[in-house]
């Protein structure tokens, strides 16, 4: 399995995404390349001994590039170079921790959506210790019209299925209230159009709803669901620090903290964007792992995880049999 990683991608490339990489190829046997500029990339490698195929790319695609126009304008750019790759079936899978919408951009031009998918949607998933919930779309589509918001369901419902063995998945619709006259005009369209499914559609949700095992898929425009993604971190980073900062000064949580080190653990695991690596990019033929900016070597190397995951669970074809 060959998975390419954008070297240039992130606040902090090349130097994390290297290391990330080391540690992935290291642990989980897989074949990483790494897509960048080559002596910037050399130079990392060097720090570890340790061999990786480099593709030359010398351009990058930065945070404030309009990402169509940096797509175009910036062929050899990591992220076009190593979308290419994969289109070519040169890899099993592309990561990057780059500009988001440049990924998208690349990866719809490129490897073009499956056959009947309107737009690509960005799935997260938030991994609790007593349920687990994909949250859809996340930030791919900002303004999305009802009948996106269904294949996003659609695309949830398959990916749960088929890598997490759920049957029937329960069908979440994002709203402001649970009652079926709640939400703005998109959701109450939505909402119209996912009663006349197939799918195990169980009502509207809110957003104190996604740990309460309500519903595994819970599906919503990408604007509103980035938002909700970047709330939820900064509450788990703020909740990490009050429990490190109250374990160091408090001798009496210390000991504590040490009795329930297993259920901090799993606490600690289940708020911390870097155990998750990264959120699949559903709709496109190919598997698109997109990373989050601020990824260090940690979520580097669970990124590359995931993409793993997602080529071994053949994601790409369970997608596209479910909706066609």
């Amino acid at each position: 399995m060959r998975i390419v990683l954008d070297a240039m991608g992130g606040e902090h490339a090349p130097r994390e995404v290297v290391r990330g990489a080391v540690a992935a190829a290291r642990e989980q046997g897989v074949e990483v390349v790494l897509v960048g500029k080559r002596s910037a990339i050399t130079a990392e490698l060097e720090n570890y001994h340790f061999d990786l195929a480099i593709v030359d790319a010398s351009e990058v695609v930065g945070s404030e590039d309009h990402p169509a126009e940096a797509v175009r304008q910036k062929q050899d750019s990591s992220i076009v170079v190593g979308m290419n790759l994969l289109k070519r079936g040169e890899a099993s899978a592309f990561v990057s921790a780059g500009n988001t919408g440049a990924v998208m951009a690349a990866a719809t031009l490129s490897l073009r959506r499956i056959k009947g998918i309107e737009r690509p949607a960005l799935g997260f998933l938030f991994v609790l210790p007593w349920h687990s919930v994909l949250l859809i779309d996340v930030g791919a589509n900002a303004d999305c019209k009802p009948s996106q918001l269904v294949q996003f369901a659609q695309m949830g419902s398959v990916y749960m299925e088929r890598i997490f063995g759920l049957a029937r998945p329960r069908i979440g619709l994002l709203s402001n209230g649970e009652e079926e006259a709640k939400g703005n005009l998109l959701v109450r369209e939505t909402h119209r159009l996912l009663k006349d499914t197939s799918l195990n559609f169980v009502g509207n949700v809110e957003g104190n709803d996604i740990p309460r095992s309500i519903a595994d898929v819970i599906v919503t425009d990408g604007f509103t669901g980035n938002v909700v993604l970047k709330t939820g971190e900064g509450v788990g980073e703020m909740v990490l620090q009050s429990l490190r900062q109250a374990i160091t000064q408090r001798p009496h949580i210390r000991v504590m903290a040490f009795m329930l080190q297993r259920t901090l653990r799993s606490v600690i695991h289940s708020l911390d964007y870097a155990e998750h690596g990264g959120v699949p990019l559903l709709g496109v033929n190919g598997n698109v792992i997109i990373a989050h900016g601020h990824s260090e070597a940690k979520a580097i190397k669970n990124a590359v995880f995931i993409a793993k995951r997602a080529v071994e669970q053949g994601v790409v074809a369970a997608i596209e049999t479910g909706i066609n």
